[in-house]
């Protein structure tokens, strides 16, 4: 059974931070890698970052994010991380994670079923 798992959501101020974690049980995320997806309220779904399989240094980032997240893989606890810092009331979505077999590009494989961030006073 495979299944990818957010947590670490929640409702934070302007400004603060929140650590997303995605958990793999029933596979391993070694050979994948991994990317964060965000959608909210009457928007499309867009790509926040992704890490590579290989050695996890080779990493991107959404202009929009960039400087203030940092995505981030632990393969022997079989997860990703999503580090989200200086947090902006336009970051609030649900966060998706999900696997790519190709590397960071558009075909992406499994998904969880998402975490709320909300980021409001």
């Amino acid at each position: 059974q495979v299944q990818l798992v957010e947590s670490g959501g929640g409702l934070v101020q302007p400004g603060g931070s929140l650590r997303l974690s995605c958990a793999a049980s029933g596979f391993t995320l070694d050979y994948y890698a991994i990317g964060w997806f965000r959608q909210a309220p009457g928007k499309e779904r867009e790509g926040v970052s992704c890490i590579s399989s290989s050695d996890g240094s080779t990493t991107y980032y959404a202009d929009s994010v960039k400087g203030r997240f940092t995505i981030s893989r632990d393969n022997a606890k079989n997860t990703v991380y999503l580090q989200m810092n200086s947090l902006k009331p336009e970051d609030t979505a649900v966060y998706y994670c999900a696997t790519s077999a190709t590397g960071c590009g558009p075909s992406f494989d499994s998904w969880g079923q998402g975490t709320q961030v909300t980021v409001s006073s």
